[in-house]
Formats: structure tokens, C-alpha cells, sequence
């Protein structure tokens, strides 16, 4: 069927325009504004568990929900309606209503919604059921549902038209609750350990606080090019400035890169900021979350992804960036050593060096491609280089890197945290590094943030940081591979 073409011209949806018509000519109003629901099916489910084969109850119930299946014998319909509990069958027998009402519901289709009232009963064959009593057409159905048992499986159709795959899919429906549950648990830890939930801008006249290339728009009002914001780092840490010391924010950012099995161009990211800790502090907190998360969400903090199991349970495995790059290469190499002979290094494993990348960055290259898709069970990577960390507070101990940690699972990157530079000077510096960068070619580099270095200048406390990744962890918890798969509406090119 031609989906873009007029109703009326096609026999399936032609047949059910005729029936809206039927009923509206008869007075039967197909879309009434509400309904008194009394219970849901998950509920009747509970109460009624032990209820033995072909008994009646005293208990009324009025449910209501979609009809997924339905079956006529004669004077008996059977019809089983979906709510967003469960399902509930509905047992409608030609003695309990009257000839007009049983005729009009054996001619609802598939698709529609009801609302129905009568006693709670179980069938002879053992079947949970309303003994519909009343009942209301609450939403006609236009165009049938997908075939019963093919159901809908293509991925892009699915995640086009995610509101039919939600009413055939009940793992897509499962998904989608677990992504709340997991939120509501991401905030829960949060606001337990004293942290205050906060909102910063979207639109920004500059896009700072990551590495990308944001996505630009124009406020005509004020004649002004802005960005949608691809990090909400430099607010959150203003206001650790203005003495709100310890905030985060859940929220949407936009980052104008390319589409991928763990990349959409905009995603979900908790962002997180408290005074007086350093990222040796963030990374138990992130270990306790984590675990605690999964719990909720699972069950248990052993869970199982793509096959394989992963154990959540702190502690968390610890590696420093350059000891994971030693161990891949074979070899001791540091950042001492001659960049001829580094670069020839990088060639050989697969990396090829581009003009102006220092020791730094081709390390972390190298990571890329050699370490991190190995790293399964859940590992801290620590120290990264201070070259591609440009918000970090450079290490104590070492002024090569910077007291940074990414936490990776199966492959990925959860995590990423920092000790955040609070001294103004420094900060400065590497913001005008990054701006001969993005001279030199790089659309992902920082630009200079007056007002950041200025709110620097009024003091920050030691402070750590931390980002998590939200869709990848409920990607992680759902056991699904692809990101558009937990995310309700994926960025997708429009149809033709």
C-alpha cells in the first residue's frame, strides 16, 4: 500500500473509513474525549493470579486499551486489549449486551481502541477476563497494525515510526521503561549525595566544554549566529564559582558529527560537578553508581551484554593511558622520546600522524586503535595526555597528562572525568592553543571563553567533574547494540 496516498483509495483503510462513517451517521461519537478507567490489566493479573477456570467473580472492572487480537464464534467475540501494563482479554457474550451493542463490537477492528466494563471472570480454558458488561469505542484505527506474526522488524522503520513499534514490540515498550528507570536512578544518586539538579542554556554564542564540532543556528532578533550547546561543562562550573558547590544537570546536547552503532547528534549527558574533590574521588563515586544503576535496572550489578557477561561490582580495574599504549606496542615509549621515531611507530600499528600533532595525541590515537576495544570488563583509563585535555587539571606528578580518567565497558566509553584547571593563567594558555588548532584545521578545537577565564579569575576550588554518557549506559543495561535502539526518536534522513 502506497502510505502516502489518500485513504479512501486504498481496501483496507477504505473499509474502515466506511465504518467511521457508519457510526458517526448512527450518533456513535468514534473519538469521546475520556474515559473512567478502573483498573489495568498488570493489576487484575496480580489480584486474580489464582482464580480457577470458568469462575465469575463479584468484582467489576473497567479497563481499557488496544485490540491486538480478536476472534468471533457466533455469539461469543474474544478480544485481547493492550494498556501499557500488559494485556487484559475481553469475553463478550451476545446475552450480555444488547443485539445493536454486540454487533458493533464484533465489527471493531484491530488496532482500535476500547474502553469496556463488566465482571472480572476466567474462561473455561483457564483465561483472565472482562465479561464486558458496557463498552465505548474510544479511538477508531485508520490504518491497520503490522501483520501478527511477522509483527515490525525493520530496524529503520521501526525507529521511524517508533510509535507502531512500541505497540507491537513489547521489548521496544521494555527498553523504553528501563531508560526511565535508569534516569530516575542517575538522578536519585545525585540528589542523595547533595548535589542540586540545575538547567544551563542549549542555545550558546559559543560552543564550549568538548572536543566538536557543534551545530550552528541564527537568532534573528539579535542578528547573532549561536550554537547548540555540545557539553554543558562551562556553566555548570560558573556556578561552582558563584558557590553552588556541588551541581549536576541531565539534559540534551548536540554535537554535528557522524551516525554510528554508539553516535547520534544529540544525546543524553549527565554532567556532574563538586567542589573540593579531585577525579580519585569521582571515580569511587562512579563506581558506587554505576553498580547501584544496574541493581535497579537489572536486578543484579553481573549483567549480560552481547553475549558475554560483564560483573559491575566496584572496584573497577585501573590502567594509565601510556601503560596501556606501552603494553600494545611492545615497546617503552614516552614522551621523551624523538617524534620522528614516534611517528614511524604510529605508522606501523595502523596510525597515520597529522601535521601538528604532538606526542599527546598520537598516543591517545594509538589507544584508539589498539586498546580500547579490548577493554570488556569495566576499566578506568587514567592520566590521559594534557594535549587532548584541554579542561583537565594537569597530574601532580607527572606534567605530561593530566589527572583524567575515561571509564570504558565492552569497548566503550561510559565516562569521562576529570580534576578540573581552575588556574586561570593555565587555562587561558590552552584555550589559545586550541585556537591555533582550529587555525590549523581542527573544527572540533575550543574557542577562547572570555567570560570562563573572567569567572576563573574570581577563584574556583578544587573541583572534579564528571560526564556520563546516559544512552550508552542504558544501552549497556538493555543489552542493546545499536544506539538509535534506546533512544525514542533517533536522528534519521526524512523520507522521500
Amino acid at each position: 500500500m502506497d502510505e502516502t496516498s489518500d485513504l479512501a483509495a486504498h481496501p483496507l483503510t477504505a473499509a474502515r473509513l466506511e465504518k467511521l462513517e457508519a457510526l458517526r451517521a448512527a450518533g456513535v461519537e468514534p473519538y469521546p474525549p475520556r474515559f473512567d478507567r478502573t483498573r489495568l490489566a498488570a493489576e487484575l493479573h496480580a489480584a486474580f493470579a489464582d482464580l480457577e477456570p470458568g469462575s465469575e467473580t463479584d468484582v467489576d472492572a473497567s479497563v481499557a486499551g488496544r485490540i491486538m487480537l480478536k476472534r468471533s464464534f457466533g455469539k461469543l467475540v474474544f478480544a485481547t486489549i493492550q494498556d501499557a501494563s500488559g494485556r487484559i482479554q475481553l469475553f463478550v457474550d451476545a446475552r450480555r449486551l444488547d443485539p445493536e451493542d454486540f454487533g458493533r463490537f464484533a465489527d471493531l477492528d484491530v488496532g482500535d481502541w476500547v474502553g469496556a466494563s463488566g465482571r472480572v471472570i476466567t474462561t473455561k480454558k483457564g483465561e483472565l477476563s472482562v465479561a464486558v458488561e458496557e463498552f465505548v469505542l474510544l479511538a477508531k484505527a485508520l490504518r491497520p497494525l503490522p501483520e501478527k506474526w511477522h509483527g515490525l522488524t525493520d530496524t529503520e522503520l521501526r525507529s521511524r515510526r517508533r510509535y507502531l513499534d512500541l505497540i507491537m514490540n513489547e521489548e521496544s515498550r521494555r527498553v523504553a521503561v528501563t531508560r526511565v528507570r535508569i534516569v530516575s536512578e542517575l538522578r536519585r544518586q545525585f540528589v542523595e549525595r547533595g548535589y542540586l539538579e540545575v538547567e544551563t542554556p542549549v542555545l550558546q554564542t559559543q560552543a564550549g566544554g568538548a572536543l566538536a564540532r557543534p551545530f550552528v543556528t541564527h537568532h534573528h532578533a539579535l542578528d547573532l549566529d549561536m550554537y547548540l550547546r555540545i557539553a554543558t561543562e562551562l556553566h555548570l562550573k560558573r556556578l561552582v564559582v558563584g558557590g553552588l558547590e556541588r551541581v549536576f544537570e541531565i539534559g540534551r546536547v548536540f554535537r554535528n558529527e557522524g551516525i554510528d552503532a554508539t553516535h547520534n547528534p544529540e544525546f543524553t549527558m549527565l554532567e556532574s560537578y563538586e567542589a573540593l574533590a579531585d577525579y580519585l574521588d569521582i571515580m569511587a563515586m562512579v563506581e558506587e553508581i554505576f553498580a547501584a544503576v544496574a541493581e535497579v535496572a537489572t536486578g543484579s550489578t553481573v549483567v549480560s551484554y552481547q553475549g558475554r557477561q560483564i560483573d559491575l561490582t566496584p572496584p573497577y580495574r585501573r590502567v594509565r593511558h601510556l601503560d596501556a599504549v606501552r603494553e600494545a606496542v611492545g615497546e617503552d615509549v614516552s614522551y621523551d622520546m624523538a617524534m620522528d621515531d614516534l611517528r614511524t611507530l604510529a605508522r606501523r600499528h595502523g596510525v597515520e600522524p597529522e601535521e601538528g600533532w604532538g606526542h599527546g595525541k598520537i598516543f591517545d590515537e594509538l589507544f584508539e586503535e589498539l586498546v580500547a576495544d579490548g577493554l570488556w570488563e569495566p576499566t578506568f583509563v587514567m592520566d590521559h595526555p594534557k594535549e587532548i585535555s584541554p579542561l583537565a587539571r594537569v597530574h601532580r606528578d607527572d606534567p605530561h597528562v593530566t589527572e583524567r580518567f575515561e571509564l570504558f565497558i565492552a569497548g566503550s566509553e561510559y565516562a569521562n572525568a576529570f580534576s578540573e584547571l581552575n588556574d586561570p593563567i593555565d587555562q587561558r594558555h590552552r584555550f589559545e592553543a586550541q585556537v591555533r588548532a582550529k587555525a590549523a584545521g581542527d573544527e572540533e578545537a575550543h574557542p577562547i571563553d572570555v567570560d570562563y577565564i573572567r569567572a576563573l579569575e574570581y577563584g574556583m576550588p578544587p573541583t572534579g567533574g564528571l560526564g556520563i554518557g546516559v544512552d550508552r549506559l542504558v544501552m549497556l543495561l538493555t543489552d542493546r547494540s545499536h544506539i538509535r535502539e534506546v533512544l525514542l526518536f533517533p536522528t534519521l534522513r526524512p523520507e522521500d
